[in-house]
C-alpha cells in the first residue's frame, strides 16, 4: 500500500508549465512597456512614480523577473491602468500577434498616433461621434462665439468644459490651481469630460487650450467627439483676449507674444489631430461660422 501510493505521487503530473509561466512574464513586460509608451512616460520617471528602482522595472519590461503583486498594483496605478489590464492574458491569434509585432517596431512617439488611428477606424461610429462637436485651440481663437452660435443653429446644448471644471470644484480655475496644482486641474479636467460625455449625446462643447497636453484626456475627446481645431495667428489670438478685456498680456507684450508662438508651434501636432481645422484669421464670425456647419454637417 505505502509502496503504490509512493509510486503514484511520484508518478503525479507537473502542476506548473515552466515554458508557460515564462511567457506570461514577458507578456507581462510587454504589456507594461507598452502602457509605458502610450503615455509618454520615461522609465525613470515611471519608476520613481511606482516607488521601485529603474533597474528593477527595466527587468520586469524585459520579462526577466517575476515582481509581487504589491510591485504591480504599483506600477499598474502609476500607468493608470487596472491590475488586471496587466495581468491579463492577450489573445493568442495570428492576426493579433502581427499587429503586436508591427507594434513593436514602432518607435514610442509613433504609438500614440496608431492608437490614434485605431480609435478613430473603430472606435465610436462617425455618426455617433459628429453629435458631439468639440472646440479646441488657445484662448482668443473665437471658440465661445463659434460654439454658442452652433448650439443655437443645430438646437443642442452648448456646454463648456472650464465652467464645468469651476461648477465641480466649487471655486475659479485660479482657485484650483492654486489650491491642487496642475494634476489636481488635469484629474477634474479628466472627470468632467467624462460627465459630459456620457450625459449628453449631443452636444457643442468647448475645451482649454491645454487638455492637449494630457495624452488620455485629449484621446478620450477624440475617440468622443467630432473635434475642430479652432485657430488663429498670434496676433490675433492675443488682440482678441485683449478685446475681452484681459489687459494682463500687454504689461509684457513682446514676452507675452513670444510666448503664444512658442505654444503654437509646440502644440501643433497635437491640435492637428482634431478632425478638422478651422483658420479665423481675418475672418467674420459669420464666415467662419457658416464653414463649422457645413463642416459640422455634411451634405448626404
Amino acid at each position: 500500500m505505502d509502496t503504490k501510493t509512493k509510486d503514484a505521487s511520484t508518478a503525479a503530473p507537473a502542476l506548473h508549465d515552466e515554458a508557460a509561466d515564462a511567457e506570461f512574464i514577458r507578456a507581462l513586460g510587454r504589456r507594461v512597456r507598452e502602457g509605458r509608451a502610450r503615455r509618454g512616460i520615461s522609465r525613470k520617471a515611471l519608476a520613481l512614480n511606482a516607488a521601485v528602482s529603474e533597474r528593477y522595472l527595466a527587468q520586469v519590461e524585459n520579462g526577466e523577473t517575476n515582481p509581487s503583486i504589491m510591485v504591480l498594483r504599483h506600477i499598474s496605478t502609476a500607468l493608470g491602468l487596472s491590475l488586471m489590464e496587466l495581468l491579463e492574458a492577450q489573445q493568442d491569434s495570428t492576426e493579433y500577434r502581427l499587429i503586436q509585432r508591427f507594434l513593436e517596431q514602432l518607435a514610442p512617439s509613433r504609438l500614440e498616433d496608431a492608437l490614434l488611428c485605431l480609435m478613430r477606424e473603430f472606435g465610436k461610429e462617425d455618426a455617433s461621434r459628429r453629435r458631439r462637436i468639440a472646440l479646441v485651440g488657445l484662448r482668443g481663437a473665437g471658440k465661445s462665439t463659434l460654439g454658442r452660435a452652433l448650439s443655437n443653429e443645430l438646437s443642442t446644448p452648448f456646454v463648456e468644459l472650464n465652467s464645468a471644471i469651476e461648477a465641480e470644484a466649487g471655486m475659479s480655475l485660479n482657485e484650483i490651481f492654486m489650491l491642487y496644482g496642475q494634476p489636481g486641474f488635469r484629474r477634474l479636467e479628466r472627470r468632467c469630460l467624462e460627465n459630459i460625455i456620457s450625459q449628453h449625446e449631443a452636444a457643442v462643447i468647448t475645451v482649454g487650450g491645454g487638455i492637449v497636453s494630457e495624452a488620455e484626456t485629449f484621446n478620450l475627446l477624440l475617440m468622443n467627439c467630432y473635434t475642430v481645431w479652432v485657430k488663429a495667428s498670434p496676433e490675433e489670438h492675443m488682440s482678441r483676449v485683449v478685446a475681452q478685456g484681459d489687459l494682463r498680456p500687454m504689461e509684457g507684450s513682446a514676452e507675452a507674444m513670444e510666448d503664444m508662438r512658442r505654444i503654437l508651434v509646440a502644440r501643433e501636432s497635437l491640435y492637428s489631430k482634431a478632425d478638422f481645422t478651422l483658420d479665423t484669421t481675418g475672418r467674420t464670425p459669420e464666415e467662419c461660422l457658416k464653414q463649422l456647419r457645413q463642416t459640422v454637417t455634411p451634405t448626404p
